[in-house]
């Protein structure tokens, strides 16, 4: 079998279990650690569809950063929004900005 097969099925894997930890946690930390996992099967995806076909591998290493500066963006804004919740509910749990809807 071909080495790609076994690369894509640990993204989709990754994949799988990062968008079950964002539906099932409750809190807003568990679901960042599942939107990274996501991420994080995408980039896989990325760097080994580069690497194992006959594209540039270059083209790959670029969309794996791209991937990964993404993340670190995305991280440090949902890390300031749960400083924020956590200061105005007491918790960073996800139920309590759900109360702000009326």
């Amino acid at each position: 079998m071909n080495p790609l097969v076994y690369y894509q099925t640990v993204a989709v894997l990754l994949l799988g279990l990062g968008l079950y930890a964002l539906v099932t946690r409750r809190t807003l930390v568990g679901m960042l650690i599942g939107v990274e996992l996501m991420l994080n099967g995408a980039g896989l995806s990325i760097v080994a569809a580069a690497q194992l076909t006959p594209t540039d591998a270059i083209l790959g290493q670029l969309g794996a950063l791209l991937v990964m500066g993404l993340a670190a963006a995305e991280a440090t804004l949902v890390l300031a929004i749960v400083l924020v919740v956590s200061k105005r509910f007491g918790n960073a749990s996800a139920d309590g900005p759900r109360e702000l809807r009326g």
